[in-house]
């Protein structure tokens, strides 16, 4: 029989985020997972759960937050920056006792904050994950009959939040991403 999750919420920003736990709350390790963003955190969100569970038996508690404007957060993921995902996941692993992060490729941009043993799983440039969202809504929008491209998108987000990947990003995280790197390994 596999664990069954444990429902918590922690507190950023003014507002609580619901956040999905396995493990004893009084395990001696807590490892906070920072999903990969945008589109990624969902084509990996099984994968990571899964993890999740089989770290149980091994007397490991493990978190997976969503992210302000992400997954079942009512904010306005327009509205959202990097800056703010960092706030989230420094105020999530102090209010739930995180001990160590794991992160993965764009989590891997918001997890220097918390200052906690971390380990990056195939760490990604915020450029690229831009560029690759950029060429998703290009080749989206060409098989729709419209052509566009990535400087008419980038115009058009100094306006107004544009839709890349699914996801309605404002200008704020576009500019965050362009020059987001993780933080390299000591």
């Amino acid at each position: 029989m596999s664990a069954p999750p444990v429902h918590l919420s922690y507190e950023t920003g003014g507002r609580k985020e619901y956040c999905l736990s396995f493990g004893a709350a009084d395990a001696t390790r807590t490892v906070l997972i920072l999903p990969p963003l945008f589109d990624e955190m969902n084509r990996t969100r099984r994968v990571l759960v899964q993890a999740m569970r089989a770290l149980v038996p091994a007397g490991v508690r493990t978190l997976l937050p969503d992210l302000p404007g992400c997954n079942e957060s009512l904010a306005d993921l327009s509205a959202q920056s990097l800056a703010g995902w960092r706030r989230a996941a420094t105020d999530c692993a102090g209010q739930l006792l995180a001990t160590h992060i794991a992160s993965v490729r764009g989590g891997c941009l918001i997890d220097d904050a918390a200052t906690l043993p971390c380990w990056r799983l195939a760490p990604v440039k915020g450029a690229s994950l831009l560029k690759m969202m950029l060429r998703t809504r290009i080749a989206a929008d060409k098989e729709s009959g419209v052509s566009t491209s990535a400087e008419q998108l980038l115009a058009t987000a100094k306006t107004a939040p544009i839709e890349l990947s699914g996801n309605l990003i404002g200008q704020k995280m576009l500019s965050a991403l362009d020059g987001a790197e993780p933080v390299a390994e000591a």
